[in-house]
């Protein structure tokens, strides 16, 4: 594999994951199933929501197919759509917004001065890029899929609701909360952000090694999978 199509080909990957797996668990009959098996599946697909969101995350910083900047723009948006009908290019404004000015009055990402506290910081994050279009969307979409697909409204609530909205917890405590919050000390970089000290595997688990923030800050056209060597480096320079 070519290191150039190396991040295609991992966004690709986590697409087609992402639909065998929801494919296999929302035609799963949980009533014949040992009972383990359902919070798992629902842990597994809400980490490859995540993988989605990351993977249209890089492809805003054109990260995910470098040469080919139509075909990097279209996996984003395809990404997008698929984890929450989101606008690739309304979100793709807001992050560069967050770049420019993290941790400020004009981030989009950042609480608003009074709600600083994880949950109330978190819906307050929700309300800035949820629509109410998109609620309509997820609410047409569930139906078609109950309905006319006839899959089971236990499957869709375990399997295609849960995990996303877990996801957007997960992205939210270990790519906005934990790194930008305001440090005791103060903020001591101009990107006003921290990362955590997780070893690889648990950064990877955690968050697609979207916990180690500064790095992303530092070098935004870095790929996910790239921010270990990344942090490895500026360990050893330190």
């Amino acid at each position: 594999m070519k290191s150039k199509n190396k991040g295609l080909f991992i966004a690709l990957g986590i697409i087609g994951l992402w639909g065998v797996s929801l494919s296999i668990l929302l035609t799963l009959d949980v009533s014949r199933v040992y009972l383990v098996v359902m919070p798992l599946g629902m842990l597994c697909q809400m980490f490859l929501y995540t993988g989605l969101f990351i993977t249209a995350h890089d492809a805003m910083h054109g990260s995910v197919c470098p040469t080919h900047p139509r075909i990097n723009n279209v996996i984003g948006a395809i990404t997008f759509r698929l984890y929450a009908l989101f606008s690739y290019r309304k979100l793709l404004k807001k992050h560069w917004e967050h770049h420019r000015t993290p941790a400020s009055d004009t981030d989009p990402d950042f609480h608003d001065g009074h709600h600083t506290g994880f949950l109330a910081w978190y819906f307050h994050f929700m309300k800035e890029y949820l629509s109410w279009k998109q609620i309509v969307g997820m609410a047409i979409v569930f139906q078609i899929m109950e309905y006319i697909l006839a899959i089971s409204t236990v499957n869709l609530v375990l399997f295609w609701v849960s995990p996303v909205l877990l996801s957007t917890l997960q992205l939210f405590y270990f790519g906005t909360y934990l790194p930008h919050r305001i440090p005791e000390s103060g903020y001591d970089n101009p990107h006003r952000a921290q990362s955590n000290a997780y070893s690889t595997l648990w950064s990877f688990i955690t968050c697609y090694h979207f916990g180690y923030h500064w790095e992303h800050h530092e070098y935004p056209y870095i790929a996910w999978w790239r921010l270990p060597v990344i942090r490895r480096m500026r360990a050893r320079l330190q």
